[in-house]
């Protein structure tokens, strides 16, 4: 019972530490324009981010079920403790050095790199994971491509419109899209949390299935949202101010494209980054506004933290699980 109490308690703490450090990429585009405060703006992706959450279980479910194959995992408990132990101190680690890394990688690598050391390759389902993999890499070149098409769609709409009312008509609807964005992220990110309390409590014998429980859901919509309304100061900073400067059309049309390719992503059950998705949406409307707009300086850090974290991750929990396995049975 304290195990299970232990995954849960980690789980949620996860998701909190997210609420700060991805969801800030949900609002850094709105904040940065000035469409909105900061304090509002937090507030609204708490709430929207909440309804997200509790809506949708999908991808919770691709989590639990095609990453790793618990009946051939002999220590499930720690295997799950050492994931999210990782996971957690590496969204620490770039938050605090505001490099807008995936907490979705985090978590993925943590799990695989701790059930390779309880149980090797056998323990991994290479076709889910496959799958999960995939996606995560390839949605920030979709979001890329759906940014530049998204403004080059823009420029050929308001081509001569007046450029002061646009603007203030563009930051007025910015609010609308930031709390899609929010609301995207819901529907994506808490649900990572969700898929590893539920195979937790399989493992521990208090469900058959793989069924999200209605409490799961709420628990990590309300972690999420706490996390979300202590702000993240540091990722909107980068993804806000440090690939391009961002006018409220550029904000808008990357708003829209990233929050599309989310809800896509989510509907097929698939998990993806929303720090991959926003950043590279970002990216493509820069491209298609002013290409030497773009600060590929920044864009080369984040691509950096992209591709090392599920390796890293993998190392680390690993590591992680063979300390804990000396202890926890």
């Amino acid at each position: 019972m304290v195990a299970i109490i232990l995954i849960v308690l980690l789980a949620l703490t996860f998701d909190f530490i997210n609420g700060f450090h991805d969801t800030a990429n949900a609002i850094a585009t709105a904040v940065s324009t000035k469409a909105m405060a900061l304090k509002n703006a937090i507030i609204m992706a708490a709430i929207m981010n909440f309804l997200g959450a509790i809506i949708s279980t999908g991808v919770a479910e691709t989590i639990a079920k095609e990453v790793v194959d618990l009946e051939l995992i002999a220590n499930g408990t720690t295997v799950m403790i050492a994931a999210l132990i990782t996971a957690i101190m590496w969204n620490l680690f770039t938050w605090y050095f505001g490099i807008p890394s995936s907490s979705s990688h985090a978590l993925i690598g943590s799990l695989a790199g701790a059930a390779l050391a309880d149980a090797g390759a056998s323990a991994i389902e290479f076709g889910g994971l496959g799958k999960i993999v995939a996606s995560l890499l390839v949605s920030p070149i979709i979001a890329l491509s759906a940014g530049f098409l998204m403004f080059t769609l823009f420029k050929k709409l308001f081509k001569g419109a007046n450029l002061g009312k646009a603007n203030f008509g563009f930051r007025r609807f910015q609010i609308v899209t930031a709390a899609l964005q929010a609301f995207s992220h819901g529907t994506n990110d808490a649900q990572k949390s969700m898929g590893i309390i539920t195979m937790a409590l399989v493992t521990h014998g208090f469900q058959n299935d793989m069924t999200i429980p209605h409490w799961v859901q709420f628990a990590c919509a309300l972690a999420m949202a706490l996390g979300t309304s202590i702000g993240g100061w540091r990722i909107i900073k980068t993804v806000g101010t440090q690939i391009m400067k961002l006018k409220p059309v550029n904000a808008v049309a990357a708003d829209l494209s990233s929050a599309l390719v989310i809800q896509v992503a989510t509907h097929f059950g698939l998990p993806v980054s929303t720090t991959h998705v926003i950043s590279s949406s970002i990216m493509g409307v820069g491209a298609a506004s002013r290409i030497k707009g773009v600060k590929w300086s920044t864009a080369q850090r984040m691509v950096y933290a992209w591709f090392t974290t599920i390796p890293v991750t993998i190392i680390i929990s690993a590591g992680i699980f063979a300390v804990l396995n000396l202890f926890i049975r």
